[in-house]
């Protein structure tokens, strides 16, 4: 029944080549919504991690109230769920191709940038974890289908996926509501089981995160080689696509980490955006298909629609990184009259 309703859609016979999937759509449709519940999980919990930090800084910095107003900006119902589906249709379109490219990419940038974050690597966690979330959409579809490729009822397994996401989705969304709505006075009365757990615990959300993140990228990346190896008949092919993919984006993602530490805004992040995206567009026009380049200008449209939507959270979190970096330029300064005062004194003795 399943290829009677597909055999009804447009295929080549309406539409050019570079503009039919390659496989179900059903199937590309169930795994951008699996990408989409991942994205939701990861921002729900995000802005309850944030919640929670600038709720524990209340008490020790007044500054951080002004912060902590940026987190109450949540998104209403219908606002949240018309981006919900904008971003389950766009990952449903992106190929597997284009998708495997943006996990390989943000792999390399979150290694480069962890080893050069040195001692601030918290405040480093956290921008990267926003950054990372239409990431992580593509993360999940790749690794879906590289999983269930081959399987004789593929439909039925990326429904249950579909499904068990779906419901992880809700809670998630329940918990930041109720955190959100109830954790102050919870917390200060000490009878809510959930609140309770989270002002024990609520200090291990970020490393779970980071973990979690780290398995799904591990296993992403895995399925992203196979994928993109499977376009090349040769060797020579793969080694003409992979060499200059790595150059590029090796020199792509120094430049760029340069850049948002000179800058660390959101506005920063949207241009890092621009730039890493504008220059897949670029490789894809010298080494790859029009169908990715196609794509590439859909990952625009998705990585927008998760970022826009947070750009309070990236405020948040660089506000944090802004007020630090003026403590300690301010304990330079105070630093270094010091010595020549010192030596004048020395001199005049």
């Amino acid at each position: 029944m399943l290829s009677f309703l597909t055999s009804l859609l447009p295929t080549s016979y309406f539409l050019p080549g570079w503009l039919t999937l390659d496989t179900n759509p059903l199937n590309h449709l169930l795994q951008g919504l699996v990408g989409a519940c991942g994205i939701s999980v990861l921002c729900s919990l995000m802005r309850v991690h944030l919640f929670l930090e600038e709720q524990s800084w209340s008490d020790k910095d007044a500054s951080s109230q002004k912060a902590a107003g940026h987190q109450r900006e949540t998104k209403s119902g219908f606002t949240g769920m018309v981006q919900f589906f904008f971003v389950t249709g766009i990952l449903a379109v992106v190929g597997s191709r284009v998708a495997s490219l943006v996990v390989l990419e943000f792999s390399l940038r979150a290694v480069s940038g962890w080893v050069t974050a040195g001692p601030d690597s918290g405040r480093f966690l956290q921008q990267l974890l926003l950054q990372s979330q239409f990431s992580v959409g593509c993360a999940l579809s790749c690794s879906l289908h590289f999983i269930h490729e081959g399987a004789s009822q593929r439909w039925l397994c990326l429904l249950l996926a579909a499904a068990l996401s779906w419901l992880l989705a809700r809670q998630a969304t329940r918990l930041l509501h109720h955190v959100m709505a109830l954790y102050k006075l919870h917390s200060s009365q000490q009878y809510c089981g959930i609140c309770i757990s989270l002002l024990t615990w609520g200090r291990c959300l970020l490393p779970m995160l980071c973990r979690t993140l780290f398995i799904t990228f591990s296993v992403a990346v895995i399925a992203s080689v196979s994928i993109i190896n499977q376009h090349f008949l040769s060797a020579t092919e793969a080694l003409r696509f992979w060499t200059p993919l790595t150059i590029c984006y090796t020199l792509l993602v120094v430049y760029m980490q340069e850049e948002q530490h000179r800058q660390p805004s959101s506005q920063a992040v949207m241009n890092a955006v621009v730039v890493r995206l504008g220059g897949l567009m670029v490789l894809m026009l010298t080494v790859g298909h029009w169908t990715d380049v196609l794509h590439i200008l859909m990952c625009f449209l998705g990585e927008a629609s998760c970022l826009i939507p947070t750009k309070d959270l990236l405020d948040a979190t660089s506000s944090r990184d802004e007020e630090d970096y003026t403590e300690n330029i301010k304990r330079e300064h105070r630093r270094r009259p010091q010595r020549p005062q010192t030596q004048e004194k020395e001199h005049q003795r």
